[in-house]
Order: C-alpha cells, then structure tokens, then sequence
C-alpha cells in the first residue's frame, strides 16, 4: 500500500471536518512512503551490485486504518472521527477519486488486511543505509495536504 494513497481516499472527508468512512477500520496495512520508493530506486540504479536483482518493497510497519488515520490526526493537530461504513459504500466513495479496477484493488487489500498481517521490509535500510519512513513521519511531512 502505497502512503500517499491516504491523500486520495480521506483528505475530503478530514479538510471538510466529516467522519473518515472506512469498511474496516482494523485491517491491516504496511504502507510504504513515496521517499523510500524513490531512495531505494536511486540506489538500485546508481549503485553497483544491484544488476538483475528485484526488491519488492512494503512499509516498514503493518497498521490498521484506524491508527493510520490517527497519525493523520496526530499530526494536523485535531481527532478525525471514523465511520465505519459496508462495503458498497466504502467502493461507491472510493470510486469519487479512482478507477473502479484501483478500487476494487484496494477493497481487496483491506479485506486481506483483515485476515492476515500484511509484510513488512527493512530492504531500504538495507540498501539506502537509512531506516524507512514511518506512516507517523508521512503524516507529519504531509500535514499541509490535510488541512483545511
């Protein structure tokens, strides 16, 4: 799950004051923050040693939506209600800001969030030398994106 998605599905809701409307608000996720994707994509194409190799890359910490929408919260400065919503609502307010087939991926990845611990990586400290964005960190670095 990619961090910056957080910005498609909520910032409506969290800039106008409402309930974010989630169908699970306690699925698990590990979203990976844009920064590392391009830190370790700079490294695996500047740095030797890194030819027909393939890192798959997660976040470095598994969260539930809630506590992600919390650091969103934590971060901006206010408490974010949530509202927890069926799924059919939850795929007619996600398909507002995407395509069904990108809605229907990511209802997918809260369901299994629900049943599973999803992966997490430590491979951009491995390979940048540097720990790995925390979701906290994110929201903290995009606040402005989340404000009214």
């Amino acid at each position: 799950m990619f961090a910056t998605n957080t910005r498609w599905w909520w910032t409506r809701a969290i800039k106008g004051g409402e309930a974010v409307r989630l169908p699970y608000p306690e699925a698990l996720t590990a979203p990976v923050s844009e920064r590392d994707m391009a830190a370790l994509a700079v490294t695996a194409l500047t740095e030797r040693g890194h030819g027909r190799q393939a890192y798959t890359l997660y976040g470095p910490q598994a969260l539930t939506l809630r506590e992600q929408v919390g650091h969103i919260g934590a971060a901006i400065g206010r408490r974010i209600p949530i509202e927890t919503v069926a799924p059919e609502q939850a795929r007619s307010d996600l398909g507002r800001t995407m395509p069904a087939m990108g809605v229907e991926a990511i209802m997918r990845a809260w369901v299994a969030g629900t049943e599973i611990v999803p992966e997490t990586s430590a491979i951009v400290e491995k390979l940048t030398g540097r720990p790995a964005q925390m979701f906290a960190e994110w929201a903290r670095d995009h606040a402005n994106d989340f404000r009214r």
